[in-house]
């Protein structure tokens, strides 16, 4: 299912087939948590923005409108009207960090949800039902996000429950993927590496979870207060040992620095709601690097967002009329502004993966790194 076509250092450029179309990878998956971008982008607009893959979340899915709602609408492909790769995450980031009051057990967590209080239990075996009833593409493990920092022992602990929670949700898939009236049988199972900011930790559990052969495999557990750093570090200790024909994703990373150094330390999938979440505010993602829309400087702008960009907003608009439209409290600022974001997101990854292409990525590297983070 993953071709490793190509190798600049550690950078790969690859291609992962699915069911539901061809992956080119390294890739960018485009966050719409309740089977939606958040700034009313369709999933028509996701194509025109380069989209390769989408991301919806079990934990919000499965509360509002309930799994199966979309089940019985045909699946989450049918339900938003995208035809093209899906991926759930399992629901445990947001259940270790929505639920105001949970239960840890071996069989899986009991919580509180964050919208009505009603008392919910979620365990490999409930986060797999959900999402082979979503239908997605792939579906993530259901594992347990541990805070950093974090003890030691627990961390251990919670590493070895991890694992074995694993082995619950391959089994449970694997049923699920059987049974006559699933939405996709074909649904994929990606593992979650865990281990705090040990690296030992770390790279034990991923040669652990490396012999189950599933279909990819995540990092997760970074980008939640560790510094970026202690992140690269991380990085760099788990990825010599993640299988090499299987895809490498980083969960919720992150800046356009932050995927350029990561793809360099050899990953390949990467998600996030900052492009969307920072649009919303007015913070807009450039070629020369990241402005404020709400600056007094662009009242009387009539550039478009990014001169060097495509996109429908930049195509169209310019940065005086969506700043007006910001102060004006006008719905289509966040429209546009987040059209824009997703597709600088989607062409940055174009760009990688041409660059691993043509044997040019260290130097685009070094050219990007040291422009995409800075304030205009």
């Amino acid at each position: 299912m993953f071709t490793l076509i190509k190798q600049n250092g550690d950078a790969r450029r690859g291609q992962f087939k699915t069911v539901h179309g061809t992956v080119q990878t390294p890739v960018f998956m485009n966050v719409g948590t309740a089977a939606a971008i958040k700034g009313a982008v369709t999933a028509p607009d996701l194509k025109e923005l380069g989209c390769q893959v989408e991301l919806s979340n079990t934990y919000h899915l499965h509360l509002r409108p309930g799994d199966e709602v979309v089940r019985d609408m045909g699946g989450l492909h049918r339900f938003m009207n995208w035809d093209r790769p899906i991926l759930t995450d399992s629901g445990g980031f947001q259940v270790f960090s929505l639920a105001k009051l949970r239960n840890i057990k071996e069989e899986g967590v009991y919580f509180s949800s964050h919208i009505d209080g009603r008392k919910i239990f979620m365990g490999p075996e409930e986060s797999m039902q959900i999402q082979s009833n979503l239908g997605s593409t792939i579906a993530m493990a259901f594992d347990e996000c541990i805070e950093n920092p974090c003890e030691r022992k627990y961390a251990e602990e919670s590493v070895a429950r991890t694992t074995r929670w694993l082995a619950r949700c391959k089994e449970e898939l694997n049923r699920l993927n059987s049974l006559p009236h699933t939405v996709n049988p074909h649904q994929m199972l990606f593992g979650i590496n865990q281990g705090s900011t040990y690296a030992d930790l770390r790279v034990a559990h991923m040669k652990e979870i490396a012999k189950m052969d599933l279909d990819g495999y995540a990092i997760g557990g970074l980008a939640v207060g560790e510094s970026t750093e202690e992140m690269y570090r991380i990085i760099e200790a788990v990825t010599p040992h993640m299988p090499k024909d299987k895809p490498r994703y980083l969960m919720g990373v992150g800046t356009p620095v932050n995927i350029i150094e990561a793809v360099a330390r050899g990953v390949d999938f990467f998600d996030c709601v900052m492009p969307s979440r920072n649009a919303r505010h007015g913070h807009i993602f450039t070629s020369q690097g990241i402005l404020n829309l709400f600056n007094v400087k662009y009242e009387r702008d009539d550039r478009p967002l990014d001169e060097h960009c495509q996109c429908p907003t930049c195509q169209n608009f310019s940065r005086a009329y969506i700043r007006h439209l910001f102060k004006a409290k006008e719905m289509l600022a966040m429209r546009l502004a987040v059209m824009h974001n997703l597709y600088f997101y989607n062409h940055l990854m174009e760009e990688i993966r041409a660059a691993i292409d043509n044997d040019t990525f260290a130097s685009y590297r070094q050219e990007k790194t040291a422009i995409l983070g800075k304030r205009i």
